[in-house]
Formats: structure tokens, sequence, C-alpha cells
């Protein structure tokens, strides 16, 4: 799954990561397209609060693994 959330300002990105992850399968990835700079630490410390694992963040794109 990917979301395109370029264009949205924080915390718009984190959000919508929220919401879209229940429609996600555990062990599966989600991406997320951000260009907000915030995003670059809104989604790895909404990783870590959630426990979720970041798999990689490169230049607007993070991609996100379902552990639970």
């Amino acid at each position: 799954m990917t979301l395109d959330c370029r264009g949205m300002l924080c915390p718009l990105p984190v959000i919508k990561l929220a919401q879209a992850l229940p429609g996600v399968e555990v062990g599966d990835t989600i991406t997320v397209l951000a260009d907000d700079p915030a995003a670059a630490i809104d989604i790895p410390a909404w990783c870590r609060m959630r426990s979720q694992e970041l798999v990689s963040a490169t230049d607007e794109q993070y991609v996100v693994r379902r552990l639970s």
C-alpha cells in the first residue's frame, strides 16, 4: 500500500499513516510519500512510539512494516 501525502503538512502524514495501518496485514509494509520536512522526524518517532518498524527512510519516501 502506498499513501501519497505529498503537499500535506505536519501532522497529516502521520495521521494518515495511523489511519491506514489497520488495513495492512502484520508483516506487510506501507509506503508513505511525504515532502513535508517534519515527516523526517515525525514518521520515525511515530514508529518508535507505536512499536512499528521503519524499514527505510529516503528522500520523501518512508517504508513502515506493521509489526502488530
